[in-house]
């Protein structure tokens, strides 16, 4: 990333932090397939939680050390959920694939551009093309606004931290951390 140190660490350690709470719903998840037997209808959950965790610590290692190597993994997940998307699905699930699928491409553009810059380039000329990387800025921008109004839009009450709300602040992290990597190319 082209950016202040402090925001890079910040970002490593909110995608960081994002990834880990993923791979721990996945592992509970994973528990509760188990204890309850097959064909319980939970692999939505795993397959939701599996990516989450891939991008959260995929950002993360991106801001630490961007590089090429970063965007054949995510070439291939975004791939995986697109086929998985066009196969015939509920309509949530499938716009779920859709947004980690365009997920895992921006991840795979982000590579690719700032592999290709010049490293003298810190303030020249941005890295990417300016169209593709403002459409991506407008969707993670409006993901983020998005989720961040679901979140905000809880019942009234007593403040509970619950896995929904916590799942849906780890989603607007990502997305605001993927709007901050895009921004700064």
């Amino acid at each position: 990333m082209h950016g202040p140190a402090v925001v890079t660490w910040l970002l490593a350690v909110l995608a960081t932090a994002s990834g880990v709470y993923c791979l721990t719903r996945l592992r509970g998840v994973a528990a509760a397939c188990t204890s309850s037997g097959p064909g319980t209808g939970r692999w939505p959950a795993r397959e939701s939680d599996a990516a989450e965790a891939l991008m959260g610590l995929g950002m993360a290692g991106m801001v630490l050390r961007p590089g090429i190597l970063w965007g054949w993994p995510y070439g291939l997940l975004a791939a995986a959920l697109l086929v998985a998307a066009a196969r015939p699905a509920a309509t949530g699930l499938r716009a779920h694939r859709l947004h980690h699928a365009i997920g895992a491409l921006a991840m795979t553009y982000m590579a690719l551009a700032m592999a290709s810059a010049p490293a003298h380039a810190h303030h020249g000329a941005p890295a990417g093309l300016p169209l593709l990387t403002g459409v991506l800025l407008l969707y993670f921008g409006t993901y983020a606004l998005w989720a961040g109004s679901r979140l905000l839009s809880t019942p009234a009450g007593p403040v509970r931290v619950a896995g929904a709300e916590v799942s849906r602040a780890c989603r607007l992290a990502m997305g605001i951390g993927m709007f901050a990597m895009l921004l700064t190319m």
